[in-house]
């Protein structure tokens, strides 16, 4: 942890060069007075040598309270302070389909629309990890590089939606990217979520091969198959307007079985909203571990304290002048 003083305005500081132009002024002033004779010494009864040598504290007691105040105009702060905190967690991309088979409602409202949901609730449960954000349809896109601002994170995904890309699933250029965004993390535990409704047809790299370079990386991929068995119903454009149809499920569950083997993590397939929800909760214990994060803290004001401690001075400073250290006309 670390923390400085500093000023806001330091500029106003140079003000303090009036201090010592004010005690050069008073000194000649003071060489110019004229002595007063007095025929009687009774006047002077009564006043101490030390008040005698008090005598000019009033005056430092005023230029002291300028000083203090010209400080306060200052603005002296506490500068940032950043601590470092050590806490439970891990990287992770989620890896979203977005491809227009997506669309399907075999799922409520549809497929795309409930794993946004579900995975939202699952990023606001991992307080303490870092976790990135990949979309892909015949193309892959960072979303969200890795981050622990999950708010920004949740805006960027309740943007998300069906048509950003060119329509297709490249599951392999989904891999890469997702490998893409964690390759540089240097925390034990590393994965990738991919969440899918079809079968690899697009992209230039080959999904085993992106799987491959996954392992390198040390990250385990989690893939999730999305849709029913069998047949689903979606709204499909025709000649007579948007007609809802039952479309064949074509999922290549060998393939993310596969993929998920190899890199060391787990396929699953999701028949529903509950079912998706009950896949993301298994992930959700996955092993943890220590990453650092650094907390940080705003600036903190300390005029505050000078402006009470600068009027005390000039009260103190009338009291005496006025009692205990009078001076005699």
């Amino acid at each position: 942890m670390f923390s400085s003083f500093s000023f806001a305005y330091p500029w106003v500081l140079l003000a303090l060069l009036i201090i010592p132009v004010l005690m050069l002024y008073r000194k000649n002033k003071k060489l110019g007075i004229t002595p007063m004779l007095y025929s009687k010494t009774e006047v002077a009864k009564g006043f101490s040598d030390i008040r005698a040598k008090l005598g000019n504290l009033p005056y430092f007691l005023n230029i002291s309270a300028l000083a203090v105040m010209i400080i306060a105009l200052a603005r002296p702060q506490t500068d940032l302070s950043e601590e470092s905190v050590y806490s439970e967690g891990i990287d992770i991309s989620v890896v979203l389909d977005i491809s227009s088979s997506m669309l399907a409602k075999d799922f409520d409202p549809d497929r795309l629309q409930a794993a946004k949901k579900i995975t939202l609730d699952f990023v606001q449960g991992r307080k303490n990890d870092r976790i990135g954000l990949v979309i892909f349809a015949k193309d892959a896109f960072t979303q969200c590089p890795l981050t622990v601002d999950h708010n920004a994170l949740i805006t960027l995904m309740n943007q998300i939606e069906s048509g950003l890309l060119e329509d297709g699933t490249a599951i392999g250029n989904a891999i890469a990217t997702g490998v893409n965004v964690l390759r540089e993390s240097e925390t034990k535990s590393k994965v990738i979520i991919l969440l899918t409704d079809g079968m690899n047809n697009a992209g230039e790299i080959d999904p085993s091969s992106a799987a491959e370079i996954a392992v390198k990386f040390g990250i385990r991929i989690y893939t999730i198959g999305v849709g029913t068995i069998g047949e689903a119903p979606m709204d499909v454009p025709t000649d007579y307007g948007t007609r809802r149809m039952m479309v064949p499920v074509e999922i290549d569950e060998p393939l993310l079985q596969k993929i998920a083997k190899e890199s060391g993590g787990k396929y699953f397939r999701a028949t529903d909203n509950a079912k998706l929800e009950s896949i993301y909760n298994e992930i959700d214990r996955l092993e943890k571990s220590r990453i650092e994060v650094s907390s940080f803290k705003r600036k903190s004001e300390k005029f505050q304290v000078l402006l009470p401690f600068a009027l005390g001075l000039i009260v103190l400073s009338r009291v005496l002048s006025y009692t205990w250290l009078r001076r005699l006309p």
